[in-house]
């Protein structure tokens, strides 16, 4: 059984499509621990402002078929790949960490690196597993928040109601 990682981002019709999305990764993986939903700006484009989580599961799937429900998941829920990398999003599902799996290969790239760089992605992950060590950095994900320029970004935690 590996715990995995999964960031979730939307910025169209934000509210549905995280609800969906966090239903159907249930569905797909049973239970979940989820950390608070954030509002950030749009990152690498000038769009409207995403929500944004990470939510933390176990599956007895490999790295690659885990990967897979989380596109087929996005794409259940009206994803558009026919458009620049960075845009606008209805579901956003990115493997972040796969246990303590490091891997780059056919375009899968585990740890993340959005981890690293961003804030929607490393704050909401030390929410949820602040003593879990990065496998590369070798820090805690509370000690790599404590030490990321805050400023780079403007995100804060919302309200949001999952029923």
């Amino acid at each position: 059984m590996a715990r995995i990682y999964i960031s979730l981002g939307s910025n169209i019709d934000r509210e549905r499509h995280t609800r969906a999305g966090v239903k159907a990764l249930r569905d797909a993986f049973g239970e979940l621990t989820l950390s608070s939903v954030y509002e950030s700006e749009a990152v690498g484009f000038d769009g409207d402002a995403f929500y944004n989580m990470v939510i933390a599961c176990d599956t007895d799937l490999d790295v690659h078929a885990a990967n897979r429900v989380l596109s087929e998941i996005e794409d259940a829920h009206g994803r558009d790949r026919s458009g620049p990398r960075f845009s606008s999003r209805t579901l956003d599902l990115d493997l972040l960490l796969y246990d303590d799996l490091i891997l780059d290969e056919n375009g899968l790239r585990l740890p993340r690196d959005e981890i690293l760089k961003n804030a929607f992605v490393l704050w909401p992950l030390a929410e949820i597993a602040p003593g879990l060590k990065h496998p590369q950095a070798g820090k805690s994900y509370a000690e790599l928040w404590r030490a990321f320029d805050k400023s780079r970004e403007n995100l804060a935690p919302i309200a949001f109601d999952f029923e």
